[in-house]
């Protein structure tokens, strides 16, 4: 299975970049993580990026806040596909971070999730992975059917308390 690139433009990101890592583990999708900024170590962003597909990887998550140049950095670097993945800054409540990850000239494509949206960064990126591995597509149906059986309980509930006739 190839693995998942995690680039985080901070540890400050760790946080919420966590749960991406939880949901992988749950999927049994192997994954790395580094700390690589497009404005403080653009040498070894790009380095990592054009190397990526030879060194096993099959798609890559970029996590950053406010500039968030990181996921395009990335995508203009590799024609694997790049996840942005907008963290949530103190100034603008991560929408500058999202306008700059999601806006993208034509050619560069980044795949951009939520606002601190990590644990779809996750889902998505197996997605990808799944479409060329059997096993991984069955893990994520698993999955979905275990939040549909949890939302039908809850329905169940909900309507046992308040729906009285």
């Amino acid at each position: 299975m190839k693995k998942v690139g995690i680039v985080l433009g901070s540890d400050s990101d760790l946080p919420v970049v966590s749960k991406a890592f939880d949901v992988l583990d749950e999927l049994g999708v192997p994954f790395e993580a580094h700390v690589y900024s497009a404005h403080r170590t653009p040498l070894e962003a790009k380095t990592f990026a054009e190397n990526a597909q030879s060194n096993g990887f099959g798609v890559i998550i970029a996590a950053a806040g406010m500039a968030a140049h990181l996921a395009g950095a990335i995508a203009a670097n590799t024609t694997l596909p790049v996840i942005g993945l907008p963290v949530k800054g103190a100034t603008l409540d991560g929408l500058d971070a999202l306008l700059s990850t999601v806006q993208m000239p034509s050619g560069i494509p980044v795949a951009t999730v939520a606002i601190d949206g990590a644990k779809n960064a996750a889902y998505l990126a197996a997605e990808i992975l799944a479409v060329s591995d059997e096993d991984l597509s069955l893990k994520l149906r698993a999955v979905r059917a275990e939040a549909s059986r949890q939302a039908l309980e809850k329905d169940k509930q909900l309507s046992k308390k308040y729906n009285k006739q």
